[in-house]
């Protein structure tokens, strides 16, 4: 029988906001029954009421750390996501969420820490410091980081164009990218609603991809995230046209 250790949290001595704030992580017992509670929860919500379906879920890598992009126009985008993945996996799984936004009120950092496990992306203040964060997240097998490199939820529903920080975060790295069109979001909680329609939720799940740059040039960071945007958008269009 192995001896037991027992090690405190390193972040102990910070405040409860402050350790929310931060990342990674040391969760207590109390946030992973909560998470736990809460993903069962919305996986129920979206199954009975928006007939929440995937279609690709053969694509997911079974081994590896990976990421999943995908278009951004609603609240539900996160939330689909990680929705369709594992249950198991509900702990490993990291949206990055503006700094800004999601990390700023207690109550948005409450629900973006403790329910969605989101990764703090400061867009403003450091984004090069955040995309290291998420290159050391990805380094540890079996993590799931998800971005959505639009930056901001689309106004009109539309695709809007990727920012470089995907390639960037990509570059000299060979983790797989998974692009996903994410249907009937917008339609059911655009920006600014306050309450979500009854509407269907669908994702479509695309191909693994590899397209890291092979330098850090801005050539090659352009069209490793052109070619992204590409497969995503391509996705939302074959959805649309079987639709």
């Amino acid at each position: 029988m192995e001896d037991w250790t027992y090690d405190s949290a390193r972040d102990l001595d910070k405040d409860l906001m402050a350790r929310l704030r931060g990342f990674p992580r040391e969760p207590t017992m109390v946030v992973y029954a909560l998470r736990s509670l809460a993903a069962l929860m919305l996986r129920c919500w979206l199954k009975a009421v928006h007939r929440f379906r995937v279609n690709g879920l053969e694509n997911l890598p079974v081994s590896g750390s990976y990421i999943l992009i995908g278009n951004h126009s609603s609240h539900w985008d996160a939330l689909c996501l990680t929705s369709m993945l594992p249950f198991g996996m509900r702990h490993r799984i990291f949206p990055a969420a503006a700094a800004d936004y999601f990390f700023t009120s207690a109550p948005h950092t409450i629900f973006s820490s403790v329910f969605l496990n989101a990764l703090p992306f400061h867009r403003r203040a450091s984004p090069q410091q955040s995309l290291k964060i998420c290159q050391e997240l990805l380094r540890t097998p079996g993590n799931v980081l998800i971005i959505f490199p639009e930056g901001t939820r689309s106004a009109t529903g539309e695709l809007g164009s990727f920012k470089p920080g995907i390639g960037l975060l990509l570059a000299g790295s060979d983790v797989p990218v998974l692009p996903c069109a994410i249907r009937g979001a917008f339609e059911s909680w655009p920006r600014g609603r306050r309450l979500p329609r009854l509407t269907r939720l669908e994702v479509s799940v695309g191909k693994p991809m590899r397209v890291a740059p092979k330098s850090a040039g801005k050539d090659a960071i352009r069209s490793a995230t052109r070619e992204l945007q590409q497969a995503v958008q391509a996705l939302m269009e074959a959805h649309d046209e079987r639709t």
